[in-house]
């Protein structure tokens, strides 16, 4: 397999590692970006851009340096940046009931969840006693009325489960009723915009053609020595169609299209952003430091506020010890992120980014092959590895 693009100095291990995945891990198609300081260190691609090609033959496309890629839940970090952002400018009090905003939120038990617990997955409502179709789902005023009108399922703040779908419309109509504004226009115009990131929330027709084909990629015979069968629990909990995790993944039903165009244009702030490994990882790196010398997103303050820890230990939904911040999932045995003041987000079965304040790391990492895993992804942790590795020379 030919890898494409430039490593820093020092960096070497986290190419051979992302040449490892190829090899010996069943990668397709990929690209990995880090930034130290602001500045870009590692930038790789390799593969096709498609992972529904039969048996791709030397001649398919191929990934190049721009291409892009749904990255599923690790969408959640830029949605969460964008109400940390409210919050820093003194739009948004992360205290405040969520009613303050949304008056329709109060409905059926929930008037005092806070701002607070939306970020934190403590609303709980990660479930949605009638899931919505795809159709329904994209269109943000029925999923805003769905979320609304939901009786929680634990007394809001009081516990944590990851709200795998629902974040979507909790996330983006508080946005909404704060700005006036559609969730994916402001994303564009107060995040990717000025950074100069390639992310989108709800995908414009002119970049259609550098966005690849995803899907369903089998587990190699070996995933680098990392465990990959699920513990028995986590197993039964996603095979009961009663359980909270069952439920909060399907809250939409069927599962969308991934490669549709209209899901691609639609906003879900959960779980359909698109953008590129560089994108992803020069968002990371605006959230603790200047890019190239610009522009800064989060002061100090919203960087330690982000990464403050909300919620731990047992999670309702995904069934193991979870760590999260204000939207951010935490380093931790569940979702290993470079080291215990890390921050971030994986997409499940696949893409991971996050940042580390404390060595000024951003990391993304980008692929069109999802596996069954949710949040450590054997891909995406060998290649966070070789980066402790290359830092640790």
């Amino acid at each position: 397999m030919d890898v494409h693009g430039t490593v820093a100095e020092g960096f070497e291990p986290v190419k051979e590692a992302f040449a490892g995945n190829f090899a010996q891990l069943g990668e397709r198609g990929a690209a990995v970006t880090v930034y130290r300081d602001g500045h870009r260190v590692v930038h790789l691609w390799a593969g096709t851009r498609d992972v529904d090609v039969p048996d791709a033959p030397a001649g398919a496309a191929p990934w190049g340096a721009g291409t892009a890629q749904i990255v599923r839940s690790a969408t959640k970090g830029v949605a969460a940046a964008a109400l940390l952002l409210l919050h820093q400018r003194g739009n948004l009090d992360l205290d405040a009931p969520v009613g303050t905003y949304w008056p329709e939120y109060k409905a059926a038990g929930k008037e005092h969840t806070r701002v607070r617990h939306l970020l934190a997955h403590r609303a709980g409502v990660p479930v949605l006693d009638r899931p919505l179709t795809p159709a329904e789902a994209a269109d943000p005023g029925t999923g805003a009325a769905a979320v609304a009108a939901q009786a929680p399922v634990w007394e809001p703040g009081t516990d944590h489960g990851y709200h795998a779908q629902t974040y979507s419309w909790l996330t983006g109509e508080l946005l909404r009723r704060v700005t006036g504004r559609p969730v994916g226009e402001w994303i564009a115009d107060e995040i990717a915009g000025p950074v100069g990131a390639d992310l989108w929330l709800g995908l414009p027709e002119s970049e259609h053609a550098r966005v690849g084909r995803v899907g369903p990629l089998d587990a190699p015979a070996t995933a680098g020595g990392l465990r990959t069968r699920p513990k028995r629990a986590v197993a039964e909990a996603y095979a009961d169609p009663g359980s909270l995790t069952r439920r909060a993944f399907a809250a939409i039903t069927p599962l969308p299209d991934e490669n549709d165009p209209a899901y691609r244009a639609a906003a879900l702030p959960a779980s359909n952003g698109i953008a590129t490994a560089d994108g992803l990882a020069r968002f990371y790196a605006s959230l603790i430091g200047e890019v190239d010398g610009g522009t800064r997103l989060f002061t100090p303050a919203t960087t330690e506020l982000a990464r403050a820890e909300q919620s731990a230990g047992a999670d309702r939904v995904l069934v193991v010890n979870t760590r999260f911040g204000l939207g951010y999932m935490l380093h931790g045995a569940a979702s290993p992120l470079l080291s215990p003041g890390s921050f971030g987000h994986p997409g499940r079965g696949g893409a991971l980014a996050f940042a580390d304040p404390d060595t000024g790391i951003a990391f993304g990492y980008v692929t069109n092959g999802f596996r069954k895993s949710v949040t450590a992804d054997p891909r995406a942790q060998a290649l966070v590895r070789a980066l402790r590795t290359a830092l640790a020379r």
